[in-house]
């Protein structure tokens, strides 16, 4: 069984994604790479879109074989999908437009065993109307300093959310998901415990802008564990 990720970045001692694939485009190429990502990820969390940029002078690999040929040296956790050429004013960080988050919650009795890591299984009954109703507070720019984890390291709080919305999906499955310009730590998380709550009825959508603005992080929810992340 392969070992857990400890995220996106590269760390001493722990499993990461960046590191694995800059070793696998090192073996490729014979050359040192730094990768740069439009944005970081935890423990835990997956990513269906995640960009990144290197700068190689190899010409032996046409641009359209590297992500077989990358694909090739890394573990089956990780899948390069495509790979073009870009400018050299391209940067995967600064260049983002957003960034979407997906939290999935498993609302059925039993869960699943197939995808207990890649969903969050609530058994009771959770009021998506409610919940729907609620998150639709947090569009727009707000102060998530009630939101965030201890150990964040961003000097501002200060985000814009361009879009939030809870989903209904088949099999019980409920989405949160979040469209903005950057997310602080455990942020996401927060707001998906926080949901959940006004899924129950232990907070009323109505309270959700008081919470924002009281940056108080007792005010809001527990965070949660597995989120799926889009960047474009």
């Amino acid at each position: 069984m392969e070992k857990v990720f400890g995220g996106w970045q590269k760390q001493p001692n722990r499993l990461n994604i960046q590191g694995e694939i800059e070793k696998a485009i090192g073996e490729i190429t014979g050359e040192e790479i730094e990768l740069i990502a439009s944005g970081r990820t935890d423990s835990g969390v997956h990513s269906l879109g995640q960009t990144a940029n290197f700068k190689t002078n190899n010409e032996n690999i046409p641009i359209e074989k590297f992500p077989i040929a990358i694909n090739s040296k890394l573990k089956k956790s990780i899948v390069i999908k495509s790979a073009e050429e870009v400018t050299q004013k391209f940067h995967s960080r600064y260049s983002v437009k957003s960034k979407k988050y997906r939290y999935i919650v498993n609302n059925s009795s039993m869960g699943t065993a197939i995808y207990r890591d890649l969903e969050y299984h609530f058994p009771i009954k959770l009021d998506e109307n409610k919940m729907s109703e609620a998150i639709k507070y947090f569009e727009g720019e707000h102060d998530f300093s009630g939101f965030k984890a201890s150990g964040t390291s961003s000097k501002s709080s200060v985000r814009t959310i361009y879009k939030a919305e809870v989903l209904k999906k088949e099999n019980d499955r409920i989405y949160i998901e979040l469209t903005g310009n950057g997310f602080l730590y455990n942020m996401v998380r927060i707001i998906a415990g926080t949901m959940i709550e006004v899924g129950i009825g232990k907070i009323k959508p109505c309270e959700i802008p008081e919470i924002i603005e009281s940056k108080d992080r007792k005010r809001a929810r527990k965070n949660f564990a597995t989120i799926w992340t889009i960047f474009s």
